[in-house]
């Protein structure tokens, strides 16, 4: 882009659609109030078009209350525990308020913790410290739920076509060596497939070993309960739930915890400490060494909040009636193979993954950005094994939906992409190391005061 600045507007335009609205084209508005609703951004050759964020898999934008209620907290945000003034002291309620907020959103059992972290693979990285022995992990995973158990042990099993098989060779496996440790993803992050969990809790604890969830894509789009379902640890992010803050969780057994080194050595994770030793606390403290961010578990806890006021099954109705306008779409344009894990898994979340047989995804996605200001992702989505299993390309093009999208949204895409797919670009593109970008790029970029 060029430097050309353009000064941000205090407030975004207009949303297209109120929450819970019919779009223009009489299918689904938007569920809920995002930041981002009627941003409107440049494209090549001049003019401005309302954003369509079909990127949500990957970071999702703040609901709008979860803001509000970020602008609310932050003149009493201090530093928590053993403050005596007052912000200290309502900046500590927010903390521990929050805590028992998530406990609750999550089902979590009365001795469960709740570990505040960065994000889903801080969270797991947490976890893998506290494993006391082997893990186990099918090949589907995103790297997050795939590299940190190499520590203790890592066997990774190939999943089958069928979910079914893949349940029988998973009993197998857990029946040929025992293993500490079962971790599986909620839903893939490149199909959207959504793993039965209740089934693997039950063959986990069947064969000795804890569940662990990577939730960073099921928990925006279902409702996940730890004590009914049997899981034993969850892990999850607040940017994927539209608390975009910088804050995650990792929710489960206490035992394993307190047994484990702190994740982090530092003030706050001790009971005293002399300059030979530490005395170390148990409980979540004993994990989140440092200030924590209070800011941004405020924002997820209230993100967990907007998810129930929004309704499980409203939720899951607008998801299904947008992802199916959306299949039912790729399923006409010439071209497009669409990846699927498992031919035995009907519920999947508002993502699809698709490859084509002529051109580059990544061209596709660029001038979908530069030309139509829609946002899409392009690539190999950190499930790089997962993918190359699946995939006859060299990487995919993904569309993921939320609680922002509508049918215009849908509509507008598919639009795009058929006209890319048979006529290409209207501009000229240089293929980068970063990617394709357009040769000529006028688009200003925005500045922020």
């Amino acid at each position: 882009m060029t430097s050309t600045a353009t000064t941000v507007p205090a407030a975004a335009p207009a949303a297209s659609g109120a929450p819970g609205s019919a779009g223009a084209t009489g299918g689904p508005g938007p569920l809920a109030a995002l930041v981002d609703a009627g941003l409107e951004v440049p494209v090549l050759g001049g003019g401005r078009v309302r954003h369509v964020n079909l990127d949500v898999a990957a970071s999702a934008p703040a609901f709008a209350a979860v803001a509000a209620h970020v602008t609310a907290v932050l003149p009493y945000y201090a530093s928590v525990h053993r403050g005596t003034g007052y912000a200290s002291q309502a900046s500590t309620a927010l903390l521990e308020d929050a805590r028992v907020s998530v406990a609750r959103h999550v089902g979590a059992r009365l001795d469960d913790d709740v570990v505040f972290t960065r994000n889903t693979t801080d969270a797991l990285n947490l976890l893998a410290g506290a494993v006391p022995g082997e893990t186990v992990v099918l090949d589907i995973e995103h790297h997050a739920n795939l590299l940190p158990w190499e520590r203790r042990g890592r066997r990774v099993l190939v999943a089958r076509p069928a979910f079914a098989a893949t349940l029988d060779a998973l009993g197998a496996e857990l029946a040929r060596r025992p293993a500490a440790l079962l971790s599986v993803t909620g839903a893939s992050n490149l199909t959207g497939e959504v793993l039965p969990l209740d089934v693997l809790s039950d063959l986990a604890h069947a064969h000795g070993a804890r569940l662990a969830v990577d939730a960073a894509q099921l928990l925006p789009h279902r409702r996940v309960d730890l004590e009914a379902s049997g899981i034993d640890f969850l892990a999850f992010s607040g940017h994927k739930a539209y608390a975009p803050f910088g804050a995650g969780a990792l929710v489960g057994r206490a035992d394993w915890l307190d047994a484990a080194p702190a994740h982090l050595a530092g003030g706050g994770a001790v009971e005293a400490v002399t300059v030979d030793a530490a005395s170390w606390k148990t409980g979540p403290e004993r994990h989140e060494a440092g200030t924590p961010n209070v800011v941004g578990v405020a924002a997820l806890a209230r993100a967990l909040v907007e998810l129930e006021r929004l309704g499980d099954d409203a939720r899951r109705a607008h998801e299904d009636a947008l992802a199916a306008r959306l299949h039912e779409g790729l399923a006409a344009v010439p071209g497009i193979r669409v990846l699927r894990g498992f031919d035995d898994l009907d519920d999947r979340l508002g993502i699809a993954t698709f490859e084509l047989e002529r051109g580059s995804v990544g061209l596709v996605a660029a001038a979908l950005a530069a030309e139509h200001g829609i946002s899409v992702r392009a690539g190999r989505f950190c499930a790089h094994p997962f993918f190359d299993r699946l995939a006859t390309r060299a990487n995919g093009l993904r569309v993921s939906l939320g609680a922002g999208s509508s049918a215009d949204d849908v509509d507008r895409f598919l639009a795009a992409l058929a006209r890319l797919v048979a006529d290409g670009p209207a501009f000229a593109y240089d293929r980068t190391p970063a990617g394709w970008c357009p040769r000529t790029d006028d688009r200003p970029r925005p500045t922020f005061a």
